[in-house]
């Protein structure tokens, strides 16, 4: 036996036949274990089984192998230290130089359909985390390795200077620490998902994120950014969907394409929804997905240059030649027929997702501050006129109240202060991120002009003064939606009631920040 020895066990045996011949070649002995000592034997490589290094056989089902001092003694020994050297001595250890070790599939065995607790519960690793543990806190000594995209350049690098450098050991062990991180949050994140009643806000949080991908910036050209997802995100997800043609998707892409995802599902019948900078500037519904989209369009021709658009329905070769007529950053819909993809994809840059609904909807939202998050839960309940009052002498019609329903689910995903105008199931106006409520109104009755007389209006929360109830009259609106709550609620209904407008308070306030 040499004096180096390579500790072998993989769930993930990508290259490791590879691998393992090279560490041979550079003067390693292997030590392995179950499937990996198998595989590396019928390549005819020569192996040690951890048995006869611990003199100890597997037991209960291979959940027992690694765990013994022998194994951990020889990984984490500190071979400056005389009284280390003298224990090993001792006992019989021999120093084990190289740790290569991924773990049981968890993830993969979780994302499976029907899944049992007591399947996930045998695909929680025990002893390749300890191994990985000893082996990273003892860098100075060990390589570890988790990754099989390491293989190659560590052997490049035994090649190279005929031993593995300190300044690779430590980069390792910090790779080790993440991988070991990363696969228990991702356990306590489904455990805690199959609890009956697992608190909405734990003491802790720990968030498995798996990098996708770099991208070219952030925001602005000055600032780095990459993408992450969970590893469980379901396929009808943003970050789950499958790209069929396109540019890579920027930082602004995935933001915008998030908010205009989230909108289209508000909505059971035929939709589309324009989105520019996360704000919907064109929102419709229609007896069919064209004609929905032609009046999302109408609805804002201006802005939605460089949008996103997201549907609800399967995008056809019609709506698809109307898509075509204008330049979008993205288009994301349940499926497409091939027609629509052909006509599409004439367009090289544009990209297009696909992602089936309905999709999985989040339970909480983070948000990131400075040196903490803050977290809550994401209001999801369906929009419906189910509670709401009627507050003024002239009561909605039933064309107003739907389209009081249509407008909150619309306000309800533009940036406060937000009001929208609306008829028929087709946004006019949309006033969103003002400092002041009479200002959003404003905005969203200028962009709507002539179009405003007889519309809705919808407002994310209640009006502090009547100067809003003023202005819409002006315009020629008809009817009002808002939650109510001012405690000067009276002095906008008495303007309502002045200018003969119906409105309707909701009890539901919808700030979006």
């Amino acid at each position: 036996m040499t004096e180096k020895l390579a500790l072998l066990s993989v769930s993930d045996k990508t290259g490791i036949v590879a691998f393992g011949r090279g560490l041979v070649q550079h003067g390693f002995t292997l030590v392995s274990t179950g499937g990996t000592q198998r595989v590396l034997q019928e390549a005819g490589l020569p192996v040690i089984g951890v048995a006869d290094i611990t003199g100890f056989p597997e037991i209960l089902d291979g959940r027992v192998k690694t765990l013994h001092p022998k194994i951990h003694g020889g990984i984490l020994a500190r071979r400056e230290l005389d009284t280390h050297r003298k224990q090993m001595e001792e006992h019989k250890l021999l120093p084990i130089d190289m740790v290569v070790v991924n773990l049981y599939p968890f993830a993969a065995t979780v994302a499976g359909e029907n899944v049992t607790l007591e399947e996930a519960i045998e695909n929680i690793d025990i002893g390749g985390p300890g191994m990985v543990r000893s082996a990273a806190k003892n860098y100075r000594h060990v390589t570890v390795v988790v990754n099989p995209a390491r293989y190659e350049g560590i052997l490049a690098e035994l090649a190279e200077k005929g031993s593995v450098s300190g300044e690779t050991r430590f980069a390792l062990a910090v790779e080790a620490f993440s991988h070991t991180a990363h696969y228990d949050a991702l356990i306590s994140r489904w455990l805690a998902a199959q609890a009956e009643a697992a608190p909405i806000f734990p003491e802790t949080i720990v968030l498995p994120y798996e990098k996708v991908q770099e991208l070219r910036y952030g925001e602005n050209p000055g600032q780095q950014a990459a993408f992450y997802r969970e590893p469980l995100a379901g396929p009808g997800t943003v970050a789950g969907c499958r790209q069929l043609h396109g540019k890579a998707l920027s930082f602004n892409n995935l933001n915008d394409l998030h908010a205009a995802w989230e909108l289209v599902q508000e909505f059971g019948e035929p939709a589309a929804v324009a989105v520019k900078h996360t704000n919907p500037c064109g929102v419709a519904v229609g007896p069919d997905l064209f004609t929905a989209f032609a009046r999302a369009y109408a609805a804002d021709p201006v802005s939605i240059f460089g949008g996103i658009v997201a549907v609800n329905r399967l995008l056809d070769a019609q709506t698809a030649e109307k898509l075509s007529e204008i330049f979008l950053e993205v288009i994301i819909a349940p499926a497409y027929s091939e027609e629509a993809l052909a006509i599409l994809r004439r367009k090289k840059d544009l990209r297009l997702l696909a992602a089936p609904l309905p999709a999985r909807r989040e339970a909480t939202d983070l948000k990131k501050v400075s040196g903490g998050l803050l977290v809550q839960t994401l209001d999801i309940t369906p929009v419906t006129a189910e509670g709401w009052q009627a507050v003024t002498a002239r009561k909605p019609t039933p064309a107003q109240v739907a389209d009081m329903v249509f407008g909150m689910k619309v306000v309800k995903h533009v940036k406060s202060n937000a009001i929208v105008l609306v008829k028929d199931g087709q946004t006019l106006g949309i006033g969103a991120g003002q400092m002041n409520r009479v200002g959003a109104a404003r905005i969203a009755l200028e962009q709507a002009g002539d179009e405003a007389a007889g519309s809705v209006l919808a407002s994310d929360a209640f009006f502090p003064f009547r100067d809003t109830v003023d202005a819409a009259a002006a315009g020629g609106v008809a009817a009002i939606v808002q939650p109510g709550g001012s405690v000067k609620d009276k002095e906008s209904i008495t303007a309502c009631d002045e200018h003969g407008i119906a409105m309707v308070f909701t009890g539901v306030r919808y700030f979006k920040h």
